[in-house]
């Protein structure tokens, strides 16, 4: 499964918010190269970037060419547990329960 984190430069921000989801997925006990964890600005967003992708909630405007389903909007993005509970959402629905 891949993911694009994304913000307006596609640098620092984003970048974190990757950073945290791999930490997540670490601390979760899943294997980390299960998966692709990358970073863009909201220009380099396309939908076969990624099968979903981790923004901060009012930039969600920005990526009118990513659908919906597979935007995954976050309150806050310095918050480790609000990604958490988005990532965790994300795994859900493809049957990654976790404890």
């Amino acid at each position: 499964m891949k993911f694009a984190c994304v913000c307006q430069s596609g640098l620092g921000t984003s970048f974190m918010v990757q950073m945290n989801l791999q930490a997540i997925l670490q601390d979760e006990g899943l294997d980390v190269n299960e998966f692709q964890l990358d970073h863009m600005d909201v220009g380099s967003a396309t939908p076969e970037a990624a099968d979903y992708f981790f923004v901060e909630a009012t930039l969600v405007t920005a990526l009118p060419n990513i659908p919906a389903e597979k935007i995954v909007p976050l309150a806050s993005i310095i918050d480790k547990e609000v990604a958490r509970e988005a990532l965790n959402g994300v795994l859900e629905r493809h049957g990654i329960n976790l404890g």
